[in-house]
């Protein structure tokens, strides 16, 4: 390589960090603001960083590696469970220990869903994740003297963090604690991303069939983000039961799994931003709407979803960052 390729390269790796800066510097005082700006409206923000975790754990199947699924809260409602289980009936109450249990189960059912899902491909792996959640919110229900079947899992009462920071009425604590969870989860995301996996991820969802002429496995690979998937969407999980103090059977359900794919298309797929802005948009706008309109607040969801769809093709993110290259190079 020559002395030119490299001082050129250098600082388009560089870029890549100070972009990844700005933007867990554009996070923490969206964070800020939002903890100044609506005090009395701290638990949507909270439930807000719940699911943008579950939109970040499918944005690396879904973006990264191309794995079509609808059954992604599986591993969200899993980590819950696992969480809320721990502290209902085994009184293990420490936040972080919960945070960590919920994350093994997590991860538990993103191996057992890549090894299903993964047999299939396209249509059929939709298929096979429907089936997943379904199997899933159903076994919930029925192993009831643990969960709590319909009625859901209550009793549950996190202590304090690091026996300092009590959960407070106002939902104070918990936010921090999920930005903070968010913000870490962000930065391994990011590192990940960036690394040979993910990179080998990248080429398997662009084309799987050159990477195993290579000699990769696709399908351990595949599995592996699953199971790192179902890690992220346990953390995210568990911090809802943490900070709810309640699992229900709604954590497993269909629903979330599709608002989910939703808020991810709405951002933009495959750059973990745009499931953080689509989780927001989507969110806000569901909340802002329903309280405007509580009769037919879905119609005008799906109408404005539409819009996006058809003007801005690349979701929120994806279409901004373009225009944004776009005036970068017209400037020079």
């Amino acid at each position: 390589m020559s002395a030119g390729a490299s001082v050129t390269a250098i600082p388009a790796q560089n870029r890549g960090w100070q972009r990844d800066l700005l933007g867990i510097a554009v996070i923490l005082v969206a964070a800020m603001a939002g903890y100044f700006l609506f005090p009395n409206n701290l638990a949507l923000l909270t439930r807000m960083i719940a699911i943008m975790l579950l939109v970040l754990s499918l944005d690396l199947v879904t973006g990264y590696c191309g794995v079509a699924t609808l059954g992604h809260a599986a591993l969200f409602g899993s980590g819950a469970y696992a969480a809320g289980i721990a502290a209902a009936h085994f009184g293990i109450t420490e936040p972080l220990t919960m945070i960590a249990i919920g994350a093994v189960g997590g991860a538990l059912a993103g191996l057992i869903s890549g090894v299903v899902i993964l047999r299939g491909h396209g249509l059929a792996q939709l298929v096979l994740s429907i089936a997943i959640i379904h199997l899933f919110q159903e076994a919930a229900n029925k192993a009831s003297e643990y969960t709590g079947g319909s009625d859901g899992l209550s009793g549950i009462s996190p202590d304090p963090i690091l026996g300092v920071f009590e959960f407070d009425l106002w939902g104070r604590t918990a936010y921090v604690f999920g930005v903070v969870l968010l913000v870490l989860v962000f930065i391994l995301l990011r590192i990940l991303v960036r690394s040979p996996f993910g990179m080998l991820c990248r080429g398997i969802r662009q084309d799987p069939v050159r990477v195993s002429a290579m000699g990769a496995s696709v399908k351990l690979t595949l599995i592996k983000m699953y199971v790192i998937s179902g890690l992220v969407a346990g953390v995210g999980g568990a911090f809802n039961a943490v900070s709810t103090q309640v699992v229900g059977l709604d954590s497993l359900s269909f629903t979330n799994s599709a608002e989910a794919l939703v808020m991810l298309v709405l951002g933009g797929v495959g750059s973990l931003y745009g499931a953080l802005i689509g989780t927001i948009a989507f969110v806000w706008i569901e909340d802002l709407v329903s309280a405007a309109n509580p009769f037919h607040w879905l119609t005008i969801v799906g109408a404005l979803l539409i819009a996006v769809v058809l003007f801005a093709p690349k979701g929120l993110y994806g279409t901004a960052a373009t225009l944004v290259e776009r005036h970068r190079r017209g400037g020079k």
